[in-house]
């Protein structure tokens, strides 16, 4: 699959910092960047703008066999889609909402297997998501299993929101967050766990430079 391309894979529970140390490893690196959850949001805008339902399992391997995606470079990359930047509209609770439910369907994990891999180019990768250490990249030199409390990471996401403006309850967001880890460790197809020889790392009480830092050892050691 990678042959010798170095890749370090980065797996783990939203809300752990995943997205945020896997673009600045990639920056300092000079390597690839996947966001993987970012495909999958972007799968459930793009069924939302087709009109498919839910539980129409077909309709939505079709769409994510058809649909043209890109990412641009930089801190915080956008995301265009059949030729639209749809960077925000990924963000939102109701993409998400609809993320985890499509993502747990073992149709559509493997319909987007393939666009996954195609990243992994020279001179390296550092991909995160949930299942990049297990089933996407296995044979990944380097992996990262980053956690982090449930409390600790719905403070982090009340924070973001209310820096946005939007007003949330932080007890709600806590309960959205478990029941969310519930949902990705317990479903049949690709289950969120740590990766045979991964590091676990939790970042609970971590600065991001920290967590780089330890991540970044890795590659020394």
């Amino acid at each position: 699959m990678s042959g010798n391309i170095p890749i370090m894979t980065l797996d783990g529970p939203a809300g752990a910092g995943k997205g945020t140390v896997s673009r600045a490893i990639a920056n300092k690196l000079g390597w690839h960047y996947l966001d993987s959850g970012a495909i999958y949001r972007s799968l459930a805008v793009a069924v939302l703008d087709a009109g498919v339902a839910l539980d129409d399992m077909d309709g939505i391997v079709n769409v994510a066999n058809k649909m043209d995606l890109s990412f641009g470079s930089g801190d915080t990359p956008s995301v265009m889609l059949n030729g639209k930047i749809i960077t925000d509209r990924i963000t939102t609770e109701t993409c998400g909402h609809i993320t985890s439910q499509i993502a747990a369907n073992g149709q559509v994990r493997q319909a987007l297997l393939q666009k996954q891999r195609e990243f992994c180019r020279s001179p390296g990768l550092v991909a995160d998501g949930r299942d990049m250490g297990t089933v996407v990249f296995p044979e990944a030199q380097y992996k990262v299993f980053l956690t982090a409390s449930a409390e600790e990471r719905a403070q982090r996401r009340f924070k973001q929101l209310k820096e946005k403006g939007i007003d949330v309850s932080l007890i709600g967001l806590a309960k959205e967050i478990e029941e969310r880890d519930r949902r990705d460790m317990e479903r049949s197809v690709a289950p969120l766990k740590m990766a045979d020889g991964a590091v676990l790392v939790d970042s609970s009480d971590m600065s991001i430079d920290d967590v780089i830092a330890q991540c970044l050892a890795l590659l020394e050691a």
